[in-house]
């Protein structure tokens, strides 16, 4: 069964910064869509950014200009930069990758911005 493990979550201050990356535990996401979701309290899971296997990307509205999603060659490793946080980025960030018709979900990295 692979794996998805997620790290880089934290504190940290509007205007700040992180990095959150998702580790696989066998290479999927060269030939697989991978990206990032996330949940605040009482709303629902929203997409936050996604890669493809030709690594194009895309953006949800609030995000963009601020994060950038990339990969590694070896296909194992997907990482969110995080630029620019606002208190309204807070939530429960989720790695997520398509496999073999299905998907697969990390457990997730808390990321809190304060004012």
């Amino acid at each position: 069964q692979v794996q998805l493990r997620e790290s880089g979550g934290g504190l940290v201050q509007a205007g700040g910064a992180l990095t959150l990356s998702c580790a696989a535990s066998e290479n999927i996401f060269n030939s697989n869509t991978v990206g990032w979701y996330r949940q605040a309290p009482g709303k629902q899971r929203d997409v936050v950014a996604l890669i493809g296997r030709s690594g194009s990307s895309m953006y949800a509205d609030p995000v963009k200009g601020r994060f950038t999603i990339f990969k590694n060659n070896a296909g194992n490793m997907v990482q969110l930069q995080m630029n620019d946080l606002k208190p309204e980025d807070t939530a429960l960030y989720s790695c997520y990758a398509t496999y073999e018709g299905s998907g697969l979900w990390g457990q997730g990295t808390q990321v809190t911005v304060s004012s």
